[in-house]
């Protein structure tokens, strides 16, 4: 009985082939795949730097609030006095007596 056309005379470098071609893709997967977490580490640490510079540049504005506004304080504190000490020079011209003025300070 003769035989049919290519039937077992196919060549097996068909498989072969498949497979060095689906193992040069697994290699530039993993490669590719290695790439993207080396830049993933690298990407947290920048974030971990820049997180601890933020965390220091807050403290120092919350620091540099709290002096504002003690300097603040102290500026309203001066003008009340200042404005007291006017009153007094006012009221010490006008010719009330230094009793009448503690009074009226009270």
């Amino acid at each position: 009985m003769p035989r049919t056309k290519g039937s077992k005379n196919r060549p097996k470098s068909d498989l072969v082939s498949q497979i060095a071609e689906k193992q040069s893709v697994i290699q530039t997967l993993t490669a590719e795949v290695e790439a993207i977490q080396k830049d993933v580490e690298e990407k947290k640490t920048t974030l971990k730097t820049k997180k601890s510079e933020l965390k220091s540049a807050e403290k120092e504005v919350a620091k540099l609030e709290a002096k504002k506004a003690k300097a603040d304080q102290k500026v309203a504190e001066e003008a009340k006095k200042a404005e007291a000490e006017n009153v007094v020079k006012k009221l010490l011209a006008s010719g009330v007596s230094a009793d009448e003025i503690l009074e009226k300070l009270k």
